[in-house]
């Protein structure tokens, strides 16, 4: 029983956590956002896991926030996407 409350526990947190750091998708930037660079992502073979690549490369570069702008590929996905501060 200590083991399952334990396991509840560090799920909550982890989930806690991932959304605190990762930066945030948007689908079109607001006028108080600064593009920073552009960043890309590649061999994926799905799009959240594409997305999970995008977002974490955002958060090393200092982003807030990332815009994808293009996805391409059958088997495995490349996806380029502009970042903004």
């Amino acid at each position: 029983m200590k083991n399952v409350k334990i396991f509840a526990l560090a799920a909550t947190l982890s989930l806690i956590s991932f959304g605190s750091f990762a930066a945030q998708q948007v689908t079109q930037p607001s006028g108080d956002m600064q593009k920073i660079g552009v960043i890309s992502a590649a061999n994926s073979t799905t799009l959240s896991g594409l997305e999970a690549k995008l977002s974490q490369q955002a958060k090393d570069a200092g982003a807030s926030s990332y815009r994808i702008i293009s996805v391409t590929g059958n088997n495995k996905l490349h996806a380029d996407a502009e970042i903004y501060k």
